[in-house]
């Protein structure tokens, strides 16, 4: 009787482990941006709330006090270099330029702008929306001098339930954000 229980609880577990695939998701930019011209802007440090950086997956706030995540739902990659990068290019494109850097940059790039961020929220949450919550900061280089600051809190409704929706609704909030930043920029 053991082994006959012990070998349909071992063929259940097989069951599950070969049914279910892991899943991986990149933030996606709105559009391109020009090809190497413009002023010169350099993105980052994006710095991200432990949550965040801790675990690699998509995440879902199911209420005040519980978030959830799924080993099969995963970013491909580490978030704050796709944020990153899909920040910049979004800049680029609302801005006219290509003249993007990744922090942290040569110092011999001709950067007009430094956009410095800290992602504090970054989730789906029990409404149907993604959330984002961001601190940046536009400094004037050379001499790092404070443009502006501020803290933006953005919502973007997911078209359907799901992980990959909710992958997509943050790109869109990135982009909300870059239109944000880009503005002040102006």
């Amino acid at each position: 009787m053991f082994k006959k229980s012990s070998f349909l609880v071992f063929s259940c577990f097989a069951f599950l482990s070969c049914s279910s695939e892991r899943n991986y998701y990149v933030l996606s930019p709105a559009g391109k941006a020009p090809l190497n011209q413009g002023i010169g802007l350099g993105i980052g440090p994006v710095n991200m709330a432990d949550y965040l950086v801790e675990r690699p997956y998509l995440i879902f706030q199911s209420s005040p006090y519980k978030m959830e995540m799924s080993d099969l739902h995963e970013w491909s990659g580490e978030l704050s270099d796709n944020f990153g990068r899909v920040l910049g290019t979004n800049l680029g494109r609302r801005l006219g330029t290509g003249n993007i850097h990744s922090y942290p940059w040569n110092p011999n790039s001709k950067n007009r702008y430094q956009i410095a961020v800290d992602l504090n929220q970054f989730h789906g949450d029990d409404q149907g929306d993604a959330i984002l919550e961001a601190s940046w900061r536009i400094y004037a280089l050379p001499g790092s001098t404070v443009v502006r600051s501020h803290t933006s809190t953005l919502r973007c409704p997911l078209e359907k339930d799901g992980y990959e929706s909710l992958a997509a609704a943050q790109s869109k909030l990135v982009d909300m954000l870059s239109a944000e930043i880009a503005a002040a920029i102006r």
